[in-house]
């Protein structure tokens, strides 16, 4: 490794260290509000840089570039369409998580159905979190930092060793911010870390193409459009993710990771009023819509690149980065990427602990417990967690797919009925807790059926889709069957002020139109087809103004301006009361 990538890492990662520390080292984190939710005191802006942070990790990183490299544009379905779901968080769902002063998605369902659907849900987030998230967090870390400053030759040992040693660094490191910070420390160092990774991954595109083309960035743009018009049609129906998908699975899982995915929707509980959270979630709207540049462009250039030379998808984006960047900003970008693991992992630890803490040990092991001694619990539960993960990662198998693919199937079994029984707690009053479980059983057994027996010819997308609508059908059915004696109503805790953001419409009308406009864009009817898709962009641009128009007064229609009330009450639903 040349000794100038070694000392820019080396300074970048001490330096988020120190300002992490500075800033959180006098904040409270003996309670459990201080040590879960940051003493609800979030900004907008630190709740934007954690929710980017805790996103765009390794896996993000490698797997989606891995997807650009192999299926081209349309695999940025997975970032585009997460405006959607962050309009209904800051709309929708946000309102009402911050009205009844939640600190898990779990304790909304204990209160919405009973203790027994708390606890499973409880079971499915901290499984998915300990087998899938955590181990996969390492692995794609310890396989992008390896590969990037090719670990293997300096250290002279095996493969499978310097990925071990590398998964061994990243979990203690990322330990010290999650298990002794709490959520304040992870947010401050995600927010650091993510304008690091927005600098440095913006940069790998525009070295890509100026690389491509020798010199002139617009012509390398121009080499793309021309010679591979495949990769940059966004509405392509081939490949692992393919156009109708975001309609039925992407949509969905979207809509899971964004509104009701604990890991993620932490950072918003802990904003110190609605205006903020509102805030940070919409800015992080705003900001994915540029993120395919860092997540799929700089495998598309890869494939023109190095097509040839490599030849598993996954290995993609490290292989381009080492190749286009000076060793001095190579050990920078190296710090920037471990700095974007270290975020995913220590914001799904923080999450794991908080859900065993406040759903698990204190209402069932020890209903007496106080704050101090509960922060104590998490963290050795904490380290448990991180021990068990190391012990996982290393044999993570390479799927056929990719790695992107892999865990995003994997996860359908915790995120869809989840979704579910989140949704329908929220917009019913009277579907029993009987109807909860039945459509958590009911997917969990189907869904292992369509994978691992019946073995049926069809995208896991769509099967999303369909067991999605099943699940909803029997909800509803045990509402007809055996309804709530009483309906279900979501009480004012009055711990955060409710004044909504008065930008919040516009700014969401602004993120969809928007991301209708990019997929036009990136059509046969955009650019697509390179002749005149300058005259093309020109008409698709005067269409875009008149769509957002239209988007703006739809949005203003279905959700009511805001009430003179420092409360906001939620929006209506045909059931004639809360959501």
């Amino acid at each position: 490794m040349h000794v100038w990538t070694f000392l820019s890492f080396i300074f970048f990662t001490v330096l988020v260290a120190i300002i992490s520390w500075v800033k959180t080292h006098n904040h409270d984190v003996s309670t459990t509000t201080g040590y879960f939710l940051g003493g609800r005191s979030l900004s907008g802006v630190f709740i934007a840089g954690s929710l980017l942070l805790t996103n765009l990790s390794a896996e993000q990183l490698v797997g989606l570039n891995g997807n650009g490299f192999s299926d081209g544009l349309a695999s940025m379905s997975w970032e585009i369409t997460s405006g959607i779901p962050l309009v209904l968080m800051a709309l929708v769902f946000l309102p009402l998580y911050l009205k009844g002063g939640f600190t898990t998605v779990p304790e909304f369902l204990e209160q919405r159905y009973d203790k027994a659907t708390r606890n499973i849900v409880t079971a499915l987030f901290l499984t998915s979190l300990t087998v899938v998230t955590l181990p996969t967090v390492l692995y794609a870390g310890g396989l992008a930092i390896t590969s990037l400053f090719d670990l293997t030759s300096i250290l002279h040992v095996s493969s499978l060793t310097a990925l071990t040693i590398i998964i061994i660094l990243i979990a203690a490191i990322g330990s010290l911010y999650a298990i002794i910070g709490g959520l304040k420390a992870v947010a401050v160092s995600d927010t650091l870390n993510g304008i690091g990774l927005l600098i440095g991954g913006l940069l790998i595109p525009i070295l890509g193409f100026w690389k491509l083309s020798g010199g002139n960035i617009l012509h390398g743009i121009n080499t793309i459009i021309v010679q591979h018009p495949e990769k940059i049609n966004a509405v392509s129906n081939t490949g692992a993710t393919p156009f109708a998908a975001i309609f039925t699975g992407v949509i969905l899982v979207n809509t899971f990771y964004w509104c009701t995915n604990q890991e993620i929707v932490q950072r918003a509980f802990a904003a110190k009023d609605l205006r903020e959270g509102q805030k940070g979630v919409l800015y992080a709207g705003i900001i994915k819509i540029f993120v395919p540049l860092i997540l799929v462009i700089p495998g598309i250039i890869a494939f023109h690149l190095y097509g040839a030379k490599i030849t598993n998808q996954d290995y993609a984006y490290a292989y381009l980065v080492s190749h286009i960047l000076p060793a001095p900003l190579l050990g920078l970008f190296g710090a920037v990427l471990f700095g974007a693991v270290l975020s995913a992992f220590n914001g799904a630890l923080n999450a794991a602990t908080t859900m065993f803490c406040v759903n698990i040990y204190k209402p069932i092991i020890n209903p007496n417990v106080d704050d101090k001694k509960l922060v104590s619990i998490g963290r050795l539960f904490g380290v448990f967690l991180v021990i068990l993960s190391i012990i996982i990662a290393p044999n993570i198998a390479k799927a056929p797919e990719g790695l992107y693919v892999f865990m995003k199937s994997v996860m359908g079994y915790f995120n869809i009925p989840t979704l579910v029984v989140v949704l329908m707690g929220f917009f019913t009053k009277k579907v029993p807790p009987i109807g909860a479980k039945l459509a958590i059983g009911f997917f969990l057994i189907a869904y292992t059926l369509y994978k691992f027996v019946l073995k049926i010819d069809l995208n896991y997308l769509y099967v999303y889709g369909i067991l999605f609508l099943c699940c909803i059908g029997i909800m509803l059915i045990t509402r007809v069957i055996a309804p709530r004696k009483e309906a279900y109503k979501l009480k004012d805790v009055k711990l955060v002020d409710l004044t909504p953001w008065h930008l919040a419409r516009p700014v969401s009308s602004l993120l969809v139109t928007t991301i209708i406009y990019i997929y036009v864009v990136f059509s046969p009817l955009g650019i697509v087809y390179h002749a005149h898709y300058g005259t093309r962009l020109l008409v698709i641009t005067a269409i875009y103004v008149i769509v957002s128009f239209i988007s703006f007064m739809v949005i203003n229609k279905f959700f009511n301006p805001d009430p003179p009330a420092k409360v906001a009450e939620a929006p209506a639903t045909e059931e004639g009361g809360e959501l």
